[in-house]
C-alpha cells in the first residue's frame, strides 16, 4: 500500500521502502530488468534475467516472523529456487550441461537475518528464545542453518553468493525511540549484529574453500550503514552524478556493452528518523495512505524498519565496484570471473 512505492517506476509492489531495493540497482547496473517476485512469472522465460524468492517478515528461522502471518522463511524460498532450477528452467535449454553454466554464471544476492533478531530474539511477546540463547548461541544457531540452506544452493548449482551483513540493529527507530540509551542507537542491540556478521565472515571464507569453484562474497552493508547514521553529513549530495564505468560484461548468458551508469547518490541528513508518517510515533511501519516526507533521499530510514532508495543505491554502488563493501570480491568482478 502506499505511501509504499512511491518512487518505484512500477508503484506499490509489496516491497518496505519507497523505491528501488539493492538488488533492483545491481541488475540495472548489469541491464538487466528489476527481477520479479517468483510467484509472478512462474512459466515464464523471464526466469533467465533474475527472480526474487524474497519474503517480508521472514528469516532464516522458521518461526521466524510467524506471528504476523504466512511468509515464506529461507528454506521455503530455496525450495522454489529448487523448482526453478528442476522444472522451469530444464526445458529452455538443450542440455544439462548448459543448465549447470547458466547457473554457474548467474548471481545470487542473501540479504536475511535481520529479522531473526527483530521477529524473533528481540519479539519478547511471542518468542522465548532470548531466555533460551545465548547472543553468542543464537548467531550460532542462525550461522548453522544459513551454511547448511547455502550448501544446498551450491548443490543446485549456484556458484557465485553475494550474502550482506545485517544492519546495526540498535539504530532502528523501532529499537532506538523505544530504549533508553546514549547516542544515535542503542549499542547492546548492535552487539547482537555484531556477532552474528562475524560468524558470517568466517563461514563464508569457509564454504569458499569447502566448495570447489564456489565464490561466497561478504556484503559488509553494516559499516556502511552505522556510518550514514551516525554521520549522514558525509553521505550528502553529489555535485556529480557518481558513475561506474564498465564495458563488456558477461552476466549468465547474456553480453553486452556499456559506456557507463551514473547514479545519484545520497543527499542525507536524517539518520534517525523515518522519512514516511508511521504508526506508533514513529516506531512502526508507515500508516497506509498519507503523503511521506518531501526528500526521501535525505533519509537513512523510509519507515522504522528499512532502508530508502538512496541508502539502497549507496550500498550497491559500493557492491557493486568498490572495494570496501563487498569483499573478497566486487560484483563488477564476479562477473567477470
Amino acid at each position: 500500500y502506499l505511501p509504499y512505492g512511491v518512487n518505484f517506476v512500477k508503484g506499490v509492489t509489496g516491497r518496505f521502502t519507497n523505491g528501488r531495493t539493492v538488488a533492483d540497482f545491481i541488475a540495472e547496473f548489469l541491464e538487466l530488468p528489476y527481477p520479479p517476485p517468483y510467484m509472478s512469472i512462474r512459466g515464464s522465460n523471464t526466469a533467465l534475467k533474475g527472480l526474487n524468492y524474497a519474503s517480508g517478515s521472514c528469516g532464516i528461522l522458521p518461526e521466524t516472523g510467524s506471528q504476523f502471518g504466512k511468509c515464506l522463511n529461507l528454506k521455503d524460498q530455496i525450495d522454489l529456487f529448487q523448482r526453478t532450477v528442476k522444472s522451469d528452467l530444464p526445458g529452455q535449454f538443450q542440455n544439462p550441461h548448459d543448465l549447470l553454466h547458466y547457473l554457474s554464471k548467474s548471481i545470487f544476492l542473501f540479504s536475511i537475518g535481520s529479522n531473526d533478531f527483530i521477529n524473533n530474539y528481540l519479539y519478547t511477546k511471542a518468542f522465548d528464545t532470548s531466555q533460551r540463547y545465548s547472543p553468542q548461541q543464537f548467531a550460532q544457531l542462525l550461522m548453522d542453518a544459513l551454511a547448511n540452506h547455502l550448501e544446498r544452493m551450491y548443490n543446485l548449482g549456484a556458484r557465485k553468493i553475494v550474502t550482506f551483513e545485517i544492519g546495526p540493529l540498535g539504530c532502528i527507530p523501532s529499537i532506538a525511540k523505544t530504549h533508553n540509551h546514549s547516542g544515535n542507537c542503542v549499542e547492546d542491540t548492535n552487539e547482537l549484529a555484531t556477532i552474528f556478521n562475524e560468524n558470517l565472515r568466517v563461514t563464508l571464507a569457509n564454504l569458499t574453500t569447502t566448495f570447489q569453484g564456489s565464490f561466497f562474497v561478504l556484503g559488509r552493508a553494516n559499516w556502511i550503514g552505522y556510518d550514514a547514521i551516525t554521520s549522514p553529513v558525509k553521505y550528502g549530495k553529489l555535485q556529480k552524478p557518481s558513475c561506474l564505468i564498465f564495458s563488456l560484461i558477461f552476466l549468465v548468458v547474456n553480453r553486452f556493452d556499456v559506456d557507463e551508469i551514473c547514479i545519484n547518490r545520497a543527499g542525507l541528513i536524517d539518520g534517525s528518523n523515518p522519512c514516511c508518517t508511521t504508526w506508533a510515533d514513529g516506531t512502526s511501519e508507515c500508516i497506509p495512505l498519507l503523503a511521506p516526507c518531501l526528500e526521501p533521499n535525505n533519509y537513512f530510514f523510509w519507515d522504522a524498519f528499512h532502508l530508502t532508495e538512496s541508502v539502497s543505491s549507496v550500498i550497491a554502488t559500493g557492491c557493486f565496484n568498490g572495494s570496501t563493501v563487498c569483499t573478497p570480491l566486487n560484483i563488477k568482478q564476479l562477473v567477470e570471473m
